[in-house]
C-alpha cells in the first residue's frame, strides 16, 4: 500500500472517531484531508454528504453524494441518501435513485419503503403496494410505517405457512 493511501486510511479512521465523538466540523476537515490524498475515496465523499445533509446544506450534500456516485455508480447508501434529499423537490429523480439503490441491494427495506411512499403520492397505488410489500417482507418492523390504506394488503399473515392446510 503506498504512503498516500495508507495516510488517507489512517485519517479516515480519525474522521470516523471525530464523528462518533460529536465533532462533525472536525470530521469534515479530516475527510477533506483524506480526499486531498485520495480523491477517489467514495466513503469520504459519502460521509461529507451525510454531515452536510445533517447540517441542512442540501446542495453540498448532493454534490458530495454525486462525487461518491461518480466513483461507484452502484453505491446504495449514496443513492438512497440523495433520493431522500430529493423526494420532496424532484420525485422523478428520487424514484430513479431509489430504483438504482434497490437494484444494487434488492433487500434494502427502507429503500422499498421510501419508493412506496413516493409512488403512493404519485397515485401509482399498485406499484406503491408492491414496494410496501417488499419492504415489509425484508423487515416486518416497517409495517407500522406503511400508510394505513396499504397495511392489510402488505402485512405478512401469521398463518400464511399453513395456507391450504386442513384442520
Amino acid at each position: 500500500m503506498n504512503r498516500k493511501v495508507q495516510e488517507a486510511s489512517t485519517l479516515f479512521q480519525s474522521a470516523l472517531l471525530q464523528e462518533k465523538y460529536q465533532d462533525p466540523e472536525g470530521a469534515a476537515r479530516t475527510y477533506q484531508r483524506v480526499l486531498q490524498l485520495d480523491p477517489r475515496n467514495k466513503l469520504a465523499w459519502y460521509n461529507l454528504g451525510v454531515i452536510a445533509q445533517r447540517d441542512g446544506r442540501t446542495a453540498d450534500a448532493r454534490e458530495s453524494y454525486d462525487k461518491a456516485l461518480k466513483i461507484d455508480p452502484k453505491y446504495a447508501s449514496a443513492l438512497y441518501n440523495e433520493a431522500i434529499l430529493l423526494k420532496s423537490s424532484d420525485t422523478d429523480r428520487a424514484v430513479e435513485l431509489l430504483k438504482r439503490a434497490i437494484a444494487a441491494t434488492p433487500r434494502a427495506s427502507t429503500a422499498h419503503l421510501q419508493l412506496g411512499w413516493i409512488l403512493a403520492q404519485k397515485h401509482r397505488a399498485d406499484e406503491a403496494e408492491n414496494e410496501f410489500r417488499r419492504a415489509v417482507a425484508a423487515d416486518p418492523s416497517l409495517l407500522s410505517q406503511v400508510p394505513e390504506q396499504f397495511r392489510d394488503n402488505v402485512s405478512p399473515t401469521p398463518n400464511s405457512s399453513q395456507a391450504g392446510a386442513t384442520g
